[in-house]
C-alpha cells in the first residue's frame, strides 16, 4: 500500500460511479443499510470470464472479518458497484485497501455481517458469485465522466478523486426519486413523508442542479486544462426565464423526471409553476443575452456571461384601474436553487475619493484613493447546452458592504449608522435600471455599471494570471463582448488595472484593451447612446475620468495628424461633447467604438445606419472595424421546448430531431406547405397551442375570450417608437366600424382577440398613458353587447418569458404585430420567435423584418409603411401632411372622451396630432388596408396555413446558433472545447 496517499474516508454508497487507474488508499466505512442478509442471498452461477480471464475474486474467511480480494482490468464505476453489492448483501465494509496501476486494479475489502461477525462458511459461495456478477457488468459509456487533470495534485490523489466519482449521477426513475427525496430531507430539512408543491419544486430543482454541477465542473476543468481563448459576454441584463424545464430538456431527462415526480404524487406542470421568473432583465436586450448563452453552451464555446444579480429586478407590473403600478419583484424570497453562492469570490469596488501621483523608480504612478468601497460577491448559474455535455457559466455580482456591520457605531449608540453602509451597498444590486429622472438616480445607474464591470475585469485578470506569467498572450486568451453601451466602463477600468496595478505602460495597456474589447450596438435611439455628465464622472470615478480624457486627447491628436486643423470634423469624433450651455458629457458609444477591435449592429438595415449615420465619421476612418451580426433566438426554448406538439410534428416530418441544432433543415417543410393532409396536422397542432394560450390570457386578465377568434398579439416593451399606439388606433377603428355595421355585415367580420402586453419604464409617462389607453379601450369594447365576441381587447400584465412561452405558440395561425417606424427597430427578436412558431407578421420593413422577408418571402408576410430612407423627408413634411379622415376620426374619439380620461390622454393625442415623430398618421391608411388583407386571408384556412408553414420553414436562419457561430468566426476567433467523452 502506498502509505503517502493513505487516507480514512467513508466509501460512497448506492451510486454507480466511474473508475479508472488509481493509487492505493486505506479506507474505512461506517455501517451501511442492509437490503438482505447473507444467509438469504441468491445462489448465482459464476459469470462468463473476459477473454483474458483477468477478473478474479478470492475470499479468505480465516480472520475475525471476511477478507474479499478482487483484481483485474480497471473500468469505470467498479468501486461503487462493489460497495453497492456489499450493501445489497447486508454486509458492512469495515476496511478497504484500494489500489492498482497501469489499467489494472487490486482491491481488498474486510466485511462483516449484520451481527458484526464474518460471513458463514455456507454463504461464501453466494457472496463470491454476487461479486463476480458485479465484475462482469459494464457501465454505459454515456454515463462515464472524463478523466481530467487536477492542478497541484499528485498522481495518486488525482486517481482517487477521479475514481470516487467516475460516472455521472444515474437518471433512471428510482435514482431521480432518491435524489429528490434526499434533498427534501437533507437540503431542506423537511420530512420526506409530507412536503408541499413549493418544497417539491425546490427539491426537484436541487436534484437537477446536481446533474448540472457535474457537467459544469467537468466543463470548467477541461477548459482550464486546454487554456483556450475565453469569451466574456458582459450585459446589464439576462432575461433567463424559468430554469427547470429548460434544464430538463437540455439534459434530455424530462421524461424520466416527469414519471419520477408523478410516482411521488406530484405533477411536473404544477411544480414548474412554482418557479418565479428570474428578474434579471426587461426586454429584448436581456432575452437576446440569454439566447446567446444557450447557443454558446450548445456550440461548446469556452464562454462566460457576466451581469448583476438584481434583488428585485426591474419591477413587477400591476394594473390598478388600468394604470401601471410598479412593485418590487420578490423573486428571491424563497431562494434560488439554480445559483451557487461563491463566498470566496469577492472583489473590492471603489467610488469617489481622489487620485494622487507618485514617483516609483523614475516612473509616474497614479493611485486612486477611494472615498467609498463596496464588495462584489459572485453567484454562479450553470447554463447547459443541448446535445452536449458542456455547461457554461453565468456569473452575477451582488453588492455587499466592505464590512458587514459597524460594531463601533453600534456600541456608541449610533444604531442607524451601524447598518447604513450595508443598505447603501446593497442598493447597488437591488433594481434593474433605476429611475434616472433625478441626479441620484443617474448616479446610481453609473455606479451599477462600474460595479459589475470592475468586478468582471478583476475576475478575468485574476483567472488569466493564474495560468500566465506575463501579458503577451492576453489578446490570444481573452475576448470581451460589450452588449450595448452599458458595459463601456470596461475600457477605462481595464486600462486602470493594467497600468496602476499591473505596472504596464500606456502604449502596452491600450494595445491590450483594443485587441480584446468588442462592442455591439443595439439601437439608434438617442436614449440608448448613453452620455454621462463629466462632472458626475469626475466625482464618482475620478481615475476613470482621467483615463477617458487621455484616450480622447491621444485619439484626437491622431485625427489631427490625419485631417489637419479641420476642427469641425474632429469635434464630431470627440468622446467629450460640450453643449452650447457649456455642459460636458462623455459619449460612451464613442468610447466603445474607439477602443474596440470590432463594432457590430444586429440587423442589416441597422448596421447600415450605424455605418452611414450614427457612427458615420468613425466608419470613414476604420471601415474594417464595422460588421453586421443579425440577431437570432434559441430554437430550443422558443420552439422545441415551448411547443412540444409542433416539435413532434416537425420531427416526424423531417425524420429526426437534428433540426433542433441545425435549423436550416426547417426549409424542408416547404415541400409540405401545400399538402392538405400536412396542413390538417399543422392546424391541429396550432389549435392545441391556441387553446392553451387563451386559457392563460383569461387567467391573467379575467376576461372571457371567444375560442374561434383570430389571436392578434403585440407583446413587447411599451415605447412610442414601437407604436403600440398605432395598434390601439387600429383597434378603435375596427370597433367603430363594427358599431356602424348592420347585423348582416357583422356576420362577415373576422372575430379578433387583440392582446397587448409589456412594461413601461417607471419614468416614461407617455408609455404609461399608452397602457392606460389600452385598458380604457378594452373596458369600452369588452362591455359593449353590440360588439360581443367580434372584438375583445386585453392587456396582459407583467409580461415575462414564461408568459411568452405560452402566448407565442398560441399565435401560430393568428396575427402578430410589429409596427415600429422604419429605421428605429434595431432587430426585433420577438418577430423571430413568432415566425419560428408559424405566426404571420404584420409590420414595416424595419430591423430584422427585412431579412425575415428575404427568408420566408414577402408574400408570406403583411408589409406596410414608409421605408427607412423616406422617413427623414416625411418627418420634415409632417406639418403639411393631411392625414386620412379615418385617422382624424379615431383620434377625435379619444380627444372627446369616448373612452374616458380625455384630459389624461391629451398629451398622447397632441403627440400624434402635431409633431407625430413616429409617423402614425402617415402609415395609418396603409395599416388599415393591410389589416383588411389579413382578414381576407384568414377567411381562407388553406392559404393561411400555407403561409404559416412557410413562416416556420424560413425561420431557420434566425437561430442564435448561427449568430454566435458568426460572432466566433469573425470576432472572437475562439475554438470550441467539447468536453471529451469516455470513447475520446
Amino acid at each position: 500500500m502506498l502509505q503517502s496517499a493513505a487516507r480514512t474516508m467513508p466509501l460512497p454508497r448506492c451510486q454507480v460511479q466511474r473508475r479508472n487507474t488509481y493509487g492505493q488508499h486505506s479506507v474505512r466505512s461506517v455501517r451501511g443499510s442492509r437490503v438482505m442478509a447473507v444467509a438469504g442471498a441468491e445462489k448465482r452461477p459464476p459469470p462468463e470470464r473476459s477473454a483474458d480471464g483477468s477478473a478474479t475474486v478470492a475470499i479468505d474467511n480465516s480472520g475475525e472479518a471476511t477478507k474479499i480480494t478482487v483484481q483485474g482490468a480497471s473500468r469505470s464505476g467498479l468501486l461503487n458497484s462493489l460497495t453497492s453489492t456489499f450493501t445489497d448483501l447486508g454486509l458492512d465494509v469495515i476496511k478497504a485497501d484500494i489500489g492498482g496501476k497501469s489499467g489494472t486494479f487490486k482491491d481488498t475489502f474486510w466485511v462483516t455481517t449484520v451481527e458484526g461477525s464474518k460471513i458463514g462458511d455456507l454463504d461464501v459461495a453466494a457472496v463470491q458469485s454476487a461479486v463476480e456478477v458485479t465484475l462482469a457488468a459494464s457501465p454505459k459509456a454515456a454515463s462515464v465522466r472524463p478523466k481530467l487533470k487536477v492542478p497541484g495534485a499528485s498522481e495518486d490523489r488525482q486517481e482517487l478523486l477521479h475514481t470516487l466519482m467516475d460516472t455521472y449521477v444515474k437518471n433512471d426513475v428510482l435514482s431521480i426519486q432518491q435524489s429528490i427525496v434526499n434533498h427534501v430531507e437533507y437540503t431542506m430539512a423537511r420530512t420526506r413523508y409530507k412536503f408541499d408543491d413549493l418544497e417539491a419544486y425546490m427539491a426537484t430543482a436541487y436534484s437537477v442542479r446536481d446533474r448540472l454541477i457535474e457537467e459544469w465542473n467537468d466543463t470548467q476543468s477541461y477548459i482550464k486544462e486546454v487554456d483556450p481563448k475565453r469569451i466574456y459576454y458582459l450585459s446589464m441584463e439576462f432575461l433567463m426565464g424559468r430554469s427547470l424545464l429548460n434544464a430538463l430538456n437540455n439534459l434530455d431527462i424530462k421524461d424520466q423526471y416527469t414519471e419520477a415526480i408523478q410516482e411521488l404524487g406530484y405533477k411536473l406542470e404544477t411544480l414548474v409553476e412554482q418557479e418565479r421568473d428570474a428578474a434579471l432583465g426587461n426586454g429584448g436586450l436581456g432575452r437576446l443575452a440569454a439566447c446567446f448563452l444557450d447557443s454558446m453552451a450548445t456550440l461548446n464555446l469556452p464562454a462566460w456571461g457576466y451581469g448583476i444579480r438584481y434583488q428585485y429586478g426591474m419591477f413587477r407590473q400591476v394594473l390598478v384601474d388600468g394604470f401601471q403600478h410598479e412593485q418590487p419583484d420578490y423573486w428571491l424570497n424563497f431562494g434560488n436553487p439554480w445559483e451557487l453562492e461563491r463566498l470566496n469570490v469577492a472583489y473590492p469596488i471603489s467610488y469617489y475619493g481622489h487620485v494622487s501621483v507618485h514617483d516609483e523608480g523614475g516612473r509616474q504612478v497614479f493611485r486612486w484613493n477611494p472615498g467609498e468601497t463596496v464588495t462584489a460577491m459572485a453567484y454562479d448559474n450553470p447554463i447547459p447546452g443541448f446535445g452536449t455535455n458542456n455547461t457554461i457559466n453565468l456569473r452575477l455580482w451582488a453588492a455587499k458592504p466592505d464590512r458587514e456591520f459597524d460594531l463601533q457605531a453600534f456600541n456608541t449608540g449610533d444604531y442607524v449608522q451601524a447598518i447604513l453602509s450595508k443598505q447603501r451597498a446593497e442598493t447597488l444590486s437591488s433594481v434593474l435600471y433605476p429611475d434616472d429622472r433625478t441626479y441620484e438616480g443617474k448616479e446610481l445607474r453609473l455606479k451599477q455599471q462600474h460595479f459589475f464591470v470592475s468586478a468582471t475585469v478583476q475576475d478575468v485578470v485574476r483567472r488569466y494570471k493564474e495560468a500566465h506569467d506575463d501579458w503577451e498572450e492576453f489578446p490570444e486568451k481573452v475576448a470581451f463582448q460589450m452588449n450595448d453601451t452599458h458595459p463601456t466602463l470596461l475600457v477605462p477600468e481595464l486600462m486602470r488595472l493594467l497600468m496602476d496595478q499591473e505596472g504596464l505602460g500606456w502604449t502596452k495597456a491600450w494595445d491590450l484593451v483594443c485587441q480584446t474589447c468588442n462592442f455591439t450596438n443595439h439601437t439608434v435611439l438617442p436614449e440608448a447612446l448613453e452620455k454621462w455628465p463629466v462632472a458626475m464622472m469626475e466625482k464618482l470615478l475620478p481615475r476613470h475620468m482621467q483615463i477617458i480624457y487621455d484616450i480622447n486627447w491621444r485619439f484626437l491628436q491622431q485625427m489631427r495628424q490625419r485631417f489637419g486643423d479641420d476642427w469641425a470634423r474632429i469635434a464630431k469624433l470627440s468622446i467629450i461633447e460640450e453643449t452650447e450651455a457649456g455642459e460636458k458629457t462623455v459619449r460612451m458609444a464613442y468610447l466603445a467604438v474607439i477602443a474596440s477591435s470590432h463594432v457590430n449592429g444586429v440587423a442589416k438595415i441597422h448596421s447600415d445606419i450605424l455605418k452611414h449615420d450614427v457612427f458615420g465619421p468613425f466608419f470613414d476612418i476604420f471601415p474594417e472595424r464595422f460588421q453586421n451580426k443579425t440577431n437570432g433566438v434559441t430554437p430550443r426554448r422558443w420552439l422545441a421546448f415551448c411547443n412540444p406538439p409542433l416539435r413532434a410534428l416537425i420531427t416526424k416530418t423531417l425524420g429526426s430531431e437534428r433540426w433542433i441544432n441545425d435549423t436550416e433543415m426547417l426549409k424542408e417543410l416547404r415541400e409540405h406547405a401545400d399538402d392538405p393532409a400536412f396542413q390538417k396536422q399543422w392546424q391541429d397542432v396550432k389549435a392545441t397551442a391556441k387553446a392553451k394560450s387563451l386559457a392563460l390570457i383569461e387567467r391573467l386578465t379575467s376576461v372571457a375570450l371567444p375560442k374561434n377568434a383570430m389571436l392578434d398579439v403585440q407583446v413587447k416593451r411599451i415605447h412610442e417608437y414601437k407604436r403600440q399606439l398605432l395598434n390601439v388606433l387600429g383597434i378603435i377603428h375596427r370597433y367603430d366600424l363594427i358599431k356602424r355595421m348592420s347585423a348582416a355585415e357583422r356576420k362577415q367580420v373576422v372575430p379578433r382577440v387583440c392582446v397587448i402586453g409589456g412594461k413601461a419604464a417607471p419614468g416614461y409617462e407617455m408609455a404609461k398613458r399608452i397602457i392606460k389607453l389600452v385598458s380604457a379601450v378594452a373596458d369600452k369594447v369588452n362591455e359593449d353587447p353590440e360588439v360581443g365576441d367580434l372584438l375583445k381587447v386585453v392587456f396582459v400584465p407583467d409580461y415575462n418569458v414564461s408568459v411568452a412561452e405560452t402566448i407565442i405558440p398560441g399565435t401560430e395561425l393568428r396575427h402578430v404585430q410589429h409596427i415600429s417606424t422604419a429605421g428605429t427597430e434595431a432587430s426585433g427578436t420577438g418577430n423571430m420567435k413568432f415566425a419560428m412558431n408559424g405566426a404571420l407578421i404584420i409590420g414595416t420593413m424595419d430591423g430584422a423584418n427585412i431579412e425575415i422577408a428575404e427568408e420566408i418571402g414577402e408574400d408570406n408576410m403583411f408589409i406596410f409603411g414608409a421605408l427607412a430612407d423616406a422617413v427623414p423627408a416625411l418627418r420634415k413634411e409632417r406639418a403639411e401632411f393631411k392625414p386620412d379622415e379615418r385617422f382624424l376620426h379615431v383620434v377625435n374619439m379619444i380627444r372627446t372622451g369616448q373612452f374616458g380620461w380625455a384630459d389624461y390622454f391629451h398629451p398622447l393625442v397632441d403627440s400624434i396630432t402635431y409633431s407625430d415623430y413616429y409617423l402614425l398618421a402617415n402609415d395609418f391608411a396603409e395599416y388599415i388596408a393591410t389589416q383588411e388583407r389579413v382578414d381576407a386571408v384568414y377567411k381562407d384556412p388553406a392559404h393561411w396555413t400555407q403561409m404559416s408553414i412557410m413562416s416556420t420553414a424560413g425561420a431557420g436562419f434566425f437561430s442564435s446558433d448561427r449568430t454566435i457561430a458568426e460572432y466566433n468566426k469573425d470576432i472572437w476567433k475562439s475554438k470550441p472545447c467539447p468536453v471529451p467523452t469516455y470513447s475520446d
